[in-house]
């Protein structure tokens, strides 16, 4: 669900925040909801990445505490190493984040404090190969708000989308633990008890002694290489060739026709005097110590993926059925059995196990069908709730607003057509907006018409020929590159060409019978690329790029010409402007303002530019310039009264108007400015728009 999302955090904005950073926390997080949360990924470097995994424990400095203490334990976990730029996974939280699990964590001799207080526990779900960062950067394009750098919070959609990717890159086939008990089990059936007593009576299975275990619970990783002799237990479903049984069986390539005689290679490795049945019980001890082994392997891997309750009861009854099983065996295994009864048990052996890693690879290929899956079910959830949003406007068409009351259309005002402010999606703190409404500020009301197809902030929009083009932008997600027209007459729109790329705070004009697509940017960059839809040939074609690469800037056709104002370049905040003269093609510096701005407002009144707020890199500023393209300078007009930064601004009679916009952060003005020479800016009482920001506005 799109509602509730931050905006002060809304990531694809260029290699800059979107709005003013005025706290680390700002810079830090995305602030999702605890609900919205899907995972977390946290950082290290090659000098910390071990100690992470070692002491299992995850840090990040204690501003990203705001979301670090929404982590419970079972939330997917993933791990990027800023050395070599590799997302490392999958693990999950084993404890809830906290501040100073280990106040001393990642410090050279545990002397100082830890600057990375905010911690949470760790354990492997599974062991994947690292992601290349040009692997996992699509799924997680909207969280970087620079080149190099991402917020670590992560949605459910992204997050399953990264499970599905690692889990195709796993390391050993699964973590899943089988649950047909019946193959399970049979793997840990006791050896025949058809031998006849004789000497070792009532030894039995000696119980597996702690130095031959070696499964690391601590780091997730098993060693699962056993070696004893010639046989082998591989990690993958712990398998025998028919050749290693054989091999096992008869390693000193002796023939002899006694019963003894398959073993008679294991008596010269153990000791020349021990005897033909002593080696028979090494044997059988061998295989129990084998079937030991798997079982505490299978039922670690089971503690990373199972609900702990469940996981604990399955492991209790594997091991008491295991304790029962062993003393059967105890109980009736007689240690004169024959070699050949010895063989059949092994090759019974192999066949389980033969049967389970098939059933785990099986049981692997089902889990990451079900991700996909779940991908494309959360993908079709949010189309749905996409319609739902645009149907609840459409249930207040032509309903007016009057100081904040909706009145039928019974009852409508006498409104005047050319006092109209169009006033184009947005987020009003709450929801992404596909709203389109009318506002008329003198009457302070406000008229719901036909929505767009789609929420839509960020965009830009332009006015040719009577109707209203609304063009990039994006959902809070994803950028858009689609385009659509609205007509007032017939109250519908239509889809448009769509532009060549997808982009969002980018700027739009009209100009000789065509429509420009102006800067922007995608995320990652910052564009000073131009884009024309020409009606003719049917299509955006490339225009004449810019001097500069502006992301948030502004611009208005002027005279025949374009001029395009501030913005940010990928590396800083602009007080440049420079202008577009068709009769030139080309593009030409201007003076500079005098005060860095983006994310800013611009207007034309009596043939000037109003260049109006918006952010210089550190604060959103109140100030205003004003350009005379007679004079090529700008002067200082008087401040707006509340420094804001993507608010909607357009002239109505002779005066302008300024709506909404943010203060800073996720502050959302819900006031709106009007200006008129010889009086100054006045704040206007309105109730009819409420809070509203990063909207585009169109005069008729």
């Amino acid at each position: 669900m799109l509602a509730g999302r931050k905006p002060q955090t809304f990531p694809v904005n260029g290699n800059a925040p979107s709005t003013p950073n005025l706290t680390n926390s700002i810079v830090a997080a995305r602030n999702l909801r605890k609900s919205q949360l899907g995972g977390v990924i946290f950082g290290c470097k090659n000098s910390t990445y071990k100690e992470c995994l070692s002491s299992q424990l995850f840090g990040l400095p204690s501003q990203h505490f705001s979301y670090v203490k929404n982590i419970d334990p079972g939330l997917p976990l993933f791990l990027f190493n800023y050395s070599d730029r590799k997302l490392h996974g999958i693990f999950e939280a084993a404890s809830h984040g906290q501040m100073n699990i280990n106040p001393y964590g990642w410090t050279t001799d545990g002397s100082e404090k830890t600057q990375y207080p905010a911690q949470v526990q760790i354990r492997v779900r599974l062991q994947c190969q690292p992601l290349l960062e040009e692997q996992f950067r699509p799924i997680i394009a909207g969280n970087y708000y620079c080149s190099n750098h991402f917020w670590f919070e992560l949605d459910h959609a992204q997050t399953s989308k990264l499970l599905s990717l690692l889990a195709s890159l796993a390391v050993s086939p699964s973590t899943y633990l089988p649950q047909n008990t019946a193959k399970w089990r049979y793997i840990f059936q006791a050896l025949p008890s058809t031998c006849t007593k004789g000497e070792g009576e009532g030894e039995g299975f000696r119980p597996l002694a702690p130095e031959m275990e070696h499964s690391n619970h601590s780091s997730g990783k098993l060693d699962t290489d056993v070696y004893f002799d010639e046989v082998k237990v591989a990690d993958e479903g712990f398998k025998f060739s028919a050749s290693e049984v054989e091999h096992f069986s008869q390693s000193s390539g002796k023939s002899d026709s006694t019963d003894s005689a398959p073993f008679d290679s294991l008596e010269t490795q153990v000791d020349a005097k021990t005897t033909g049945q002593d080696e028979k019980d090494l044997i059988l001890t061998k295989l129990k110590e084998l079937a030991q082994k798997r079982r505490d392997q299978d039922v670690s891997l089971s503690e990373n993926v199972e609900d702990s309750t469940r996981t604990k009861e399955t492991h209790f009854e594997e091991k008491g059925f295991l304790r029962e099983q062993m003393d059967l065996v105890q109980k009736n295994e007689d240690p004169a059995c024959s070699s050949s009864h010895c063989q059949s048990t092994i090759a019974q052996l192999v066949q389980g196990i033969e049967e389970l890693r098939t059933f785990k690879e099986e049981q692997c290929v089902k889990m990451i069908q079900m991700e996909q899956k779940l991908v494309a079910a959360e993908m079709e959830i949010q189309q749905l709730k996409d319609r739902c949003l645009m149907l609840e406007s459409l249930s207040n068409y032509s309903v007016e607003h009057v100081n904040g009351k909706a009145i039928e259309p019974s009852e409508e005002l006498q409104l005047d057509p050319t006092e109209s402010i169009f006033l184009v999606g947005g987020y009003d703190g709450e929801s992404w907006l596909s709203a389109l409404d009318s506002y008329f500020p003198s009457q302070d009301v406000i008229k719901s018409v036909q929505p767009m197809s789609s929420v839509r902030s960020y965009a830009s929009a332009a006015q040719l020929n009577g109707e209203l083009y609304v063009f990039g932008g994006g959902d809070g997600y994803s950028w858009y590159d689609t385009v659509e027209s609205y007509s007032p007459s017939s109250d519908q729109w239509t889809l448009c060409p769509s532009l060549k790329e997808k982009k969002g705070s980018l700027a739009g004009a009209a100009l000789d019978g065509k429509i420009f697509a102006i800067g922007g940017g995608n995320g990652v960059e910052c564009f000073s690329d131009v884009e024309m839809l020409d009606f003719v040939v049917g299509r955006w074609i490339n225009a004449r790029s810019m001097l500069q690469k502006r992301f948030a800037l502004a611009a208005m056709e002027l005279n025949g010409a374009i001029y395009a104002t501030g913005g940010y370049d990928g590396n800083d905040y602009l007080n440049s402007a420079e202008r577009f003269d068709p009769r030139e093609h080309s593009w030409t510096k201007i003076a500079s303002m005098s005060t860095k701005r983006g994310c800013h407002s611009l207007v034309v009144l009596d043939e000037k530019l109003y260049a109006i707020g918006g952010f210089d890199g550190t604060k959103m500023v109140p100030s205003v310039e004003i350009f005379d393209p007679r004079l090529g300078s700008w002067t200082s007009g008087d401040p707006i009264n509340q420094p804001r930064g993507y608010a909607a601004a357009a002239v109505v009679k002779g005066s302008i108007y300024v709506i909404g916009g943010l203060r800073a952060g996720e502050d959302i003005v819900d006031s709106v400015e009007c200006f008129k020479e010889g009086e100054g800016w006045q704040v206007k009482t309105t109730e009819a728009v409420g809070k509203r920001c990063f909207l585009s506005a169109i005069v008729f």
